[in-house]
């Protein structure tokens, strides 16, 4: 019975990626339809816009925003590997191995996503304030763009990469203990 709370934790953090899993594909498969009506479409919207607005708004910008989607593809799959490797931690854990040299490698490969994914979250900002600018042109119509250096998430890579380090000692040891017996 001791075990149960530690069980339904893992459960629950299984449950989770999952589902946030499914979120991601489910918003990388709507970028990648996106994608192809923006750019065989992109006519028939700018058209609507000049119709909306009068000609002198100006046409969809069409390379930040192909930028920013593929940007934002990119973001997706580093996640969705990301959470792959907790689902994996997670299970090991779960069956009682959690110092497996496996885990460091799959943290030390998260610190890498979650760093990447600080990094292209730079260029995205600049693409926001692009479009943001393009769309101060419409009565009534903005974008807001929340960018600023994430220390959380810089403070997690750091974490990551030094549980990575934890997770490979750890592994040694035992290997080295279960040599000695």
């Amino acid at each position: 019975m001791k075990d149960r709370p530690n069980d339904l934790l893992l459960l629950a953090g299984q449950i989770l990626a999952v589902i946030m899993q499914i979120f991601v594909t489910i918003g990388a498969a709507a970028l990648l339809i996106a994608l192809p009506i923006l750019l065989f479409a992109g006519d028939l919207i700018n058209a609507e816009i000049a119709s909306e607005f009068g000609e002198a708004a100006s046409g969809l910008p069409m390379v930040p925003i192909v930028a920013m989607i593929a940007i934002a593809l990119g973001l997706l799959a580093m996640l969705f590997v990301f959470l792959g490797k907790l689902r994996a931690i997670i299970a090991t854990v779960g069956e009682g191995d959690p110092f497996a040299p496996e885990n460091a490698r799959r943290l030390n490969l998260m610190a890498w996503l979650l760093l990447s994914m600080q990094l292209l979250a730079l260029p995205a900002a600049g693409l926001g304030l692009l479009l943001a600018k393009w769309a101060d042109q419409f009565e009534d119509q903005s974008i807001t763009i929340d960018a600023g250096f994430d220390f959380t998430g810089i403070l997690m890579v750091i974490v990551l990469f030094i549980l990575a380090r934890v997770f490979k000692h750890g592994a040694a040891m035992r290997e080295d203990l279960e040599g000695t017996v």
